[in-house]
């Protein structure tokens, strides 16, 4: 029986069916055991992450201006020495860098217009903020820099032309209104009834200045009930002191001139009143006060130019971060600025010898003056003063048919009514366009 069972277990079938047996107890096995153990819990899926702002970072800016100081740089187209024009701007910073703490002074002397744009960057390497050029055709190649210098302010005197920028600023001082006074002086002092000027080239600038003595001559003459003739003679440029001196020698000599002044920058006009012992009307600058040139027997008044009061303008724009200043400065007697030292200074008055208003008319001359052109003197500098009378505007202006021609605006032709008397002329007028010789005048070839 057992041999039996072995061969039958030796079977092919028989292994087969073993096999098939084991395979199932082991996997009733394994059904028993996993039903006494717990599935593991599925891991719990993250919480999605939730993302924050990324932070902007911030802009580069710019760093703004120091404005807590300032230099001031005058490019003067002349010598400083022996000048009135230069002298009295290069006084103008040295007394602003006197009343201000936190302000600096720097210039460059006789600068043409091919040197006016590397000066300006050299001084604004150096640290300016304010460049101005002291004469117009100089002073106009800095408009080039405005853009190139947004935080700079540039500045340029007014001749005719007018073109501005946002920081490009064009200034002038009412010059005219002290020379009208000094007119109404000349007036009563000529005995000849002749009266000379020295002058550079005809220009607005230079017209409109000389209209403004002509007027103070034809008041002085219409009151005392004189015959006045007054002579023109132009050099040519600012600067030439032997053609300056050539042409008071003229004046003098063939026109039998008595009363001399000048539109011009030297002391040769000066030289020759002295020399010729006639009375010299002063332009600019109180040079007896100042430069000590010649005295009051021969200086019967002057007028004197504060430039300082407006460049304290622009100063004062800049060190309050203006970044849109007024372009266009013409500031008269009405206008001041207290020094240093306390003394409170117009931006033009009529000086001689270091004394202002009518103590400016020399000792000597005062005694050969009336007494109602010395009132009309003391009265109408006060009007102007308080901004309340001018002559510019009391006036007639009737043209004198020379004067210079200008793109788009003719010479009047002589007689011609430009203004009537009270009407108020505006500054962009005067500035650019008044470019006539009131009636009454010789212009001399």
């Amino acid at each position: 029986m057992f041999s039996k069972l072995v061969e039958v277990r030796n079977k092919p079938f028989f292994r087969m069916l073993l096999m098939a047996l084991l395979l199932v107890a082991l996997m009733a096995v394994l059904a028993a055991c996993g039903s006494t153990e717990s599935e593991p819990e599925p891991e719990a899926m993250p919480e999605a992450a939730v993302e924050e702002p990324m932070a902007e970072e911030p802009v580069a800016e710019e760093p703004a201006a120091d404005r807590s100081s300032a230099t001031l740089a005058i490019e003067h187209f002349s010598v400083i020495e022996g000048t009135t024009w230069s002298g009295a701007q290069d006084r103008a910073g040295k007394r602003l860098a006197e009343k201000y703490p936190n302000v600096d002074y720097i210039f460059r002397e006789e600068v043409g217009p091919d040197l006016s744009v590397p000066y300006a960057e050299e001084m604004i390497a150096n640290g300016a903020d304010i460049v101005v050029g002291n004469a117009e055709f100089m002073g106009m190649p800095l408009i080039d820099l405005a853009d190139k210098y947004p935080d700079v302010y540039f500045g340029s005197i007014i001749a005719s032309d007018l073109s501005t920028k946002r920081n490009f600023i064009r200034l002038f001082p009412r010059q005219y209104q002290a020379l009208y006074l000094e007119g109404l002086v000349a007036g009563a002092l000529t005995e000849t009834g002749n009266i000379g000027i020295v002058s550079a080239f005809p220009s607005v600038q230079v017209i409109r200045r000389q209209n403004g003595f002509i007027l103070g001559v034809q008041d002085a003459a219409e009151l005392l009930g004189k015959e006045i003739n007054i002579y023109v003679k132009y050099a040519g440029d600012w600067y030439l002191p032997p053609e300056e001196r050539g042409i008071a020698e003229t004046l003098i000599e063939q026109y039998d001139v008595d009363v001399l002044t000048q539109q011009t920058d030297s002391g040769s006009p000066l030289d020759v009143a002295q020399e010729q012992g006639i009375w010299f009307i002063g332009k600019d600058m109180d040079t007896v006060g100042f430069y000590g040139w010649s005295d009051t027997d021969t200086v019967a008044i002057s007028f004197d130019t504060r430039w300082e009061v407006l460049y304290d303008y622009m100063l004062n724009e800049w060190l309050a971060g203006e970044e849109n200043p007024e372009t266009v400065l013409y500031l008269g007697m009405d206008s001041s600025i207290v020094l240093a030292d306390g003394t409170e200074v117009a931006t033009v008055d009529i000086m001689n010898d270091g004394k202002i208003g009518i103590d400016a008319i020399s000792p000597a001359a005062l005694s050969l003056i009336p007494d109602e052109i010395v009132q009309l003197v003391d009265q109408r500098r006060t009007q102007m003063m308080a901004g309340e009378w001018d002559p510019f505007t009391e006036h007639a202006f009737v043209s004198n048919g020379t004067g210079l021609e200008l793109d788009g605006t003719p010479i009047p032709a002589a007689g011609t009514e430009v203004k009537p008397a009270g009407e108020v002329p505006t500054a962009a007028w005067l500035l650019s366009q008044f470019n006539f010789d009131l009636a009454g005048v010789d212009i001399l070839e």
